[in-house]
């Protein structure tokens, strides 16, 4: 059976854990393989899928992505999917109580970063066209109490997505963006353990979630998984500069 990405090589940042991690799994059933870049120290979660690699690469950090992308493409031979995946959820804060150097290292990462993924990957993107996919988050179009930072950062991978679509399209790449919801990884899970110390328990905190979907569930990793999966695939071929929602249906 053929496979939706069969013979394709795909760079994943932020790719041997949490949404990175289940990207990978997802690519690698439809007959991808490549790179799953991240800290060489992350937690990762079990091997890397069937012809995925881990190569250690900080998106943060220019020389160290740019050598990422280098080892990919020495061992791949070619690069036709970018997800750039990497990102922190920072804690919540107020207003009044912003930590500026938390702000720099969060905006570091989830948008610099992004930035940099996309200037160290298009030149191997150019030579024969293919698709970027970013993780934004439904906080690139609406806004939470106390989440000023996250909010702000990915607004900002919104606004990278649509400007990179419109540079990028006459060279055959495609750049689009997937916005979770809530979705239930060992980060939100951690956030909402910590929470808790001071309000709903764990338990309280993931029904309210899930009361206000219209599915009446979290979405899930894997579902993030397939929507990626839509957009890097010849299925999302007529589609660039868009953000998919997924996120079961919040209003």
């Amino acid at each position: 059976m053929t496979g939706l990405l069969d013979g394709r090589v795909a760079l994943i940042t932020g790719g041997t854990r949490g949404l990175g991690r289940a990207i990978a799994q997802r690519f690698a059933e439809e007959g991808c393989r490549g790179a799953l870049v991240d800290l060489s120290d992350a937690k990762t979660e079990g091997d890397p899928p069937s012809g995925f690699t881990a190569i250690a690469g900080d998106v943060g950090d220019e020389a160290s992505l740019a050598a990422a992308v280098k080892d990919t493409l020495a061992a791949f031979g070619r690069l036709d999917i970018v997800i750039a995946n990497a990102g922190l959820v920072p804690p919540w804060r107020e207003t009044e109580s912003l930590d500026m150097a938390e702000w720099d290292r969060v905006m570091a990462v989830n948008v610099r970063g992004i930035a940099l993924t996309l200037k160290h990957t298009v030149p191997a993107l150019k030579q024969n066209g293919g698709a970027i996919v970013a993780m934004a988050s439904i906080n690139a179009f609406a806004a939470h109490p106390r989440q000023m930072l996250y909010t702000a950062s990915k607004h900002a991978v919104l606004g990278i997505v649509r400007a990179a679509a419109r540079d990028l399209g006459r060279y055959g790449i495609r750049v689009n963006a997937v916005a979770p919801g809530p979705i239930a990884t060992n980060a939100l899970i951690e956030r909402i353990r910590n929470r808790a110390l001071g309000g709903p328990s764990e338990e309280d905190a993931f029904a309210a979630l899930a009361q206000e979907t219209a599915l009446g569930r979290l979405a899930t990793a894997d579902e993030v998984a397939k929507a990626t999966l839509f957009l890097a695939s010849d299925l999302a071929s007529g589609i660039s500069g868009e953000l998919l929602p997924v996120d079961a249906g919040l209003p």
